[in-house]
């Protein structure tokens, strides 16, 4: 897989349904290590909560790896039903927790189906969705007299500058799609953009650019 959808970034969502709270916290994950440990930590932080129930994908490893638990409620009426939602929406690397705070009116089955949904589209329309795509991290060394001109270079190419280090010269860690390195390397290599080196680190995925 090369390319999928998943939230820009971790986005929440809070309705009352008969009096039963539904909270919901929707996280961009990269790995099943980070969801259970995202999953302990918010079931500490609402452990008074009757339920936190969960759902994921995840691409690791080049396979998809889907969880979800019902933390207590009817079978079937929580966590599928949420993750029945991202799959339908093709989402990817994407975690969510859904916490209940029950409030003495049973919702019956259909009820809870329709209120775990609704939290976790909540939680989606509240964030942003974004396409990824493989992506190559790159080291460039630079004089600090050429930064703002390479700074330029990168908004205009859709190149984003991850991390910057100010040492004898500037040191730019990059990212920019597979197709937009070739571009980058002929710039370097015909003196269009002035580097003293490029080095290629890893590849990841990245944000695709618009």
């Amino acid at each position: 897989m090369e390319e999928f959808i998943t939230v820009k970034e971790n986005s929440y969502s809070e309705f009352t349904e008969k009096k039963s709270k539904f909270i919901g916290n929707l996280f961009y994950v990269e790995s099943v290590e980070e969801a259970e440990d995202i999953i302990k930590k918010v079931r500490k932080k609402y452990f008074d909560a009757k339920h936190n129930c969960i759902a994921y994908r995840i691409l690791e490893k080049g396979q998809i790896v889907e969880r979800f638990s019902d933390d207590g409620e009817p079978q079937g009426t929580a966590g599928s039903p949420m993750l029945n939602i991202l799959q339908k929406n093709g989402l990817l690397n994407v975690l969510i927790v859904v916490t209940r705070y029950f409030g003495g009116i049973l919702l019956g089955t259909g009820g809870l189906v329709k209120a775990y949904q609704k939290s976790l589209m909540l939680a989606i329309e509240n964030g942003q969705k974004v396409k990824k795509c493989i992506g190559e991290i790159l080291e460039v060394v630079l004089e600090y007299s050429d930064f703002e001109n390479f700074k330029y270079y990168c908004k205009n190419s859709k190149i984003n500058i991850v991390k910057t280090d100010y040492k004898e010269n500037v040191v730019c860690k990059i990212e920019l799609e597979e197709d937009k390195k070739q571009k980058l390397l002929n710039d370097f290599e015909t003196k269009n953009i002035k580097l003293n080196n490029i080095k290629e680190l890893y590849k990841k995925f990245i944000t695709k650019s618009i």
